[in-house]
């Protein structure tokens, strides 16, 4: 496995301006790390860093900016006026469910008949198709709305309006070169937006929906504040950028989950062990809450996934929570073995010299981890990856993720002749694909990725923002870091970098995690290496100085909070 994982070269930001650095250390008596991280990422004005530090209301646009929406909420007022059912159909995502929820949430307290819908991944494939026209008809509804899904459904929705059903498109995917023809398509990435936040998630572009409608019916928009727990959970699953817009949203999102009086969200906090955590992070959404939410979209019916975030009775939602915790288990199994087969495929067939762009393909591969094994190539590969899980019809569903220098949705349009269908944007799209094309594709999208990336763009950046000695990395520090937070896309979590390093003691803990102390100058750090543990095995490892890499987290461990570096990177010290 090892002999394809791409080497990583270290950047390093340049050094602030130490005059902007004293100035915000003098007027907002803050420590020095961190007003040299605020003026690094643009924040070196007293009352910049001040508005980042602290987000207002005037982070948030007006929802009218939207291309559309006037449209959109002239027929859902229409709709409740009438008493009209309202089919709410999302994705099978994270993103897809959350907005699911909210509508129908927000849209029942603002009156509306709304009935919930998200697609089974397996049977019905993903966006807008035949079996979401065939549920409006059955539930008798005369308008769909669509929440992360529909901006490139053209012939499903020529279809829904053939069948006399409305359709109001709601996404934040690329759209292609003409809307669909529906009654309005709200998307901030439609080329005639001038919406200023191009960022927002499919759940911030349905929030800013329900704002419109209530300001239109004169319900009281700051009743909706309350569901900014699922635009923060969503937004951050679908890795949207947390910057502008929607860093505020997740910030405050973040505090109502803390609080949160949604029984099926309070339910997956019990069951993630996040219930009694003082305060809750974009890391613990990523990698705890948003996993198992994920994970029933993914190995079954998303739809319980909807159902846990709309019941309103707390022992329902503790089974269905326990329910989502045995289907990540499961997906958590699929995915090492997809994982496991994939390598297993790169280590025979792989040419990091004329492969920029790698397609792998398989019969049997569940179609739900796909994408999740896309991602684990990408970072050991450093180029875009698709993943493509064959059926025994010859079909073929992929999931394909890619490095920031690759525009994933431009490479999969240039290479549309081989594929049935696609959608998707800058780092991650899907695809519909003939097993009898796979080939050609695979040479097409290796050609575009060529023609689009150079040798540099295909080695892994390792960014540091501020070089440290290890005494400054106190508790202090870490507290005031969150302040910079939310952490996640276009916010990136600091990474800090320490000089000729002594490892003072090491040892292998879990399945293959490096835990190691280091020492400086009379000061020492925990540190936590995940999946480094081969690491230690390299030549002289332990008996020289080594630079680290790492970022600074607080680890609590019986009864005790110390300061512990997260270790993104290890090299031997010149």
């Amino acid at each position: 496995m090892s002999a394809v994982l791409a080497a990583r070269r270290w950047v390093f930001s340049p050094s602030p301006d130490p005059a902007a650095v004293d100035r915000l250390c003098r007027e907002l008596r803050l420590p020095a790390p961190l007003c040299r991280l605020l003026v690094l990422r643009g924040h070196a004005e007293v009352d910049a860093a001040r508005g980042f530090l602290r987000p207002s209301p005037g982070h948030i646009h007006a929802p009218t900016a939207l291309a559309g929406i006037g449209d959109a909420v002239a027929r859902l007022k229409k709709a409740i006026d009438g008493r009209e059912i309202i089919l709410v159909h999302g994705d099978y995502d994270v993103d897809g469910i959350c907005a699911t929820a909210l509508y129908v949430r927000a849209l029942r307290m603002m009156g509306a008949v709304a009935l919930p819908f998200v697609p089974h991944r397996i049977q019905d494939g993903y966006d807008l198709s035949d079996a979401g026209i065939r549920a409006a008809a059955e539930m008798g509804a005369t308008l769909i709305l669509t929440g992360d899904c529909g901006i490139v459904a053209h012939a499903s929705i020529d279809r829904a309006r053939a069948a006399g059903i409305d359709v109001i498109v709601t996404d934040h995917h690329t759209p292609g070169p003409t809307l669909p023809a529906a009654v309005a398509a709200v998307n901030p990435n439609r080329v005639d937006c001038g919406y200023p936040d191009k960022g927002l998630a499919g759940v911030g572009v349905a929030w800013k929906v329900c704002c419109a409608l209530a300001d239109e019916i004169g319900y009281p928009v700051e009743k909706l504040f309350s569901f900014l727990d699922l635009v923060a959970i969503a937004t951050i699953a679908d890795v949207a950028p947390l910057a502008g817009e929607n860093r505020a949203l997740v910030r405050w999102g973040l505090k109502v989950l803390r609080e949160t009086p949604n029984p099926g969200l309070r339910a997956l906090l019990r069951v993630t062990g996040l219930m009694d955590k003082g305060e809750i992070t974009s890391t613990q959404v990523a990698f705890q809450l948003a996993p198992r939410i994920n994970a029933v979209g993914r190995m079954g019916e998303a739809q319980r996934g909807v159902k846990l975030l709309l019941t309103d009775d707390p022992r329902e939602a503790d089974e269905i929570a326990q329910s989502l915790e045995s289907d990540n288990r499961w997906r958590q199994t699929v995915e090492g073995e997809t994982l496991k087969q994939a390598m297993a495929a790169l280590e025979f067939g792989y040419d990091p010299d004329r492969q920029y762009g790698v397609v792998l393909a398989h019969d049997g591969w569940h179609p739900g981890v796909i994408g999740i094994v896309a991602s684990r190539l990408v970072e050991r590969l450093h180029r875009p990856v698709v993943m493509i899980a064959l059926d025994e019809h010859g079909e073929g569903k992929g999931s394909a993720r890619s490095i920031s220098r690759f525009h994933l949705y431009d490479a999969m349009r240039a290479c549309g002749h081989h594929l049935e269908r696609f959608g998707g944007h800058r780092v991650a799209a899907g695809c519909t694909i003939r097993r009898e094309n796979v080939d050609a594709f695979r040479e097409a999208f290796n050609d575009a990725a060529r023609a689009a990336l150079t040798e540099d763009d295909l080695v892994p950046e390792v960014r540091i923002d501020l070089e440290m000695e290890l005494r400054h990395a106190d508790l202090d520090l870490v507290r005031m870091l969150k302040h910079a937070g939310p952490f996640g896309a276009g916010n990136a979590t600091p990474v800090f970098a320490a000089r000729g390093v002594a490892v003072v003691d090491q040892k292998v803990v879990g399945k293959g995690h490096l835990k190691l102390t280091l020492g400086a100058y009379g000061a020492k750090l925990d540190a936590i290496g995940f999946n480094m543990a081969d690491r230690c095995e390299e030549p002289g490892f332990g008996a020289s100085l080594l630079d680290v890499a790492f970022k600074l987290e607080e680890n609590h461990y019986n009864g005790q909070t110390r300061v512990q570096a997260k270790l993104v990177d290890l090299r031997p010290s010149e």
